[in-house]
C-alpha cells in the first residue's frame, strides 16, 4: 500500500504534480465547497491512487482525497450545475495562469478543468493549494469530507 500523501502547491509547477495527482478524479458537485468569506474553495474527491497503478498493481485504488485552495479572490464555474448535487464530475486536470501573463507575481487564476466542458476558474492573491489523501475510497463512489459543509 502506498502511503497517503500530502503535498503543498506554491507555483505553477507544483500545482502541475498535484494536477498529475487528481487526474481523472471524480467529484461530486455537492464536495465542491467555496467559503467566500475565508477565501477558500475545498473539493472532496475519490481520485485514482497512480502510484500504486505504477507500482504495477493490476487492480485500480481510489483514495478519498481533498484539495484545497486559499486566498481566493473569486470563484466561478461554467457549465457546472453546483444545485445537481448528485452529479458526478470527472476532474481531467488543474492549470495556473499568472496575472497578466508574469509568472514573477504571485497573483493569477487556478483553472479546474472537468469533463464534458466544466471548468471552475479561481481568481488567487497567490497559489496556495494542498492535496491530502483521507483514506480509500472502498466504495469508488461519494466523498464525504468530514468537518467541510
Amino acid at each position: 500500500m502506498s502511503p497517503q500523501l500530502k503535498m503543498i502547491a506554491l507555483d505553477a509547477d507544483d500545482l502541475a504534480v498535484i494536477s498529475a495527482h487528481v487526474q481523472d478524479a471524480r467529484v461530486q458537485a455537492s464536495d465542491i465547497i467555496w467559503r467566500q468569506g475565508e477565501k477558500r474553495l475545498v473539493i472532496g474527491m475519490s481520485r485514482l491512487d497512480w502510484e500504486q497503478t505504477l507500482d504495477g498493481a493490476t487492480e485500480p485504488r481510489r483514495l478519498v482525497a481533498a484539495l484545497r485552495f486559499d486566498r481566493v479572490l473569486a470563484c466561478k464555474s461554467r457549465n457546472i450545475d453546483l444545485g445537481a448535487l448528485d452529479k458526478v464530475l470527472d476532474l481531467v486536470g488543474i492549470e495556473f495562469h499568472p496575472q497578466d501573463g508574469r509568472a514573477e507575481e504571485p497573483g493569477g487564476s487556478a483553472l479546474l478543468l472537468f469533463a464534458q466542458g466544466g471548468a471552475i476558474r479561481l481568481d488567487v492573491e497567490c497559489l496556495e493549494c494542498e492535496l491530502t489523501d483521507l483514506g480509500t475510497d472502498d466504495l469508488g463512489t461519494g466523498v464525504e469530507v468530514e468537518g467541510e459543509g
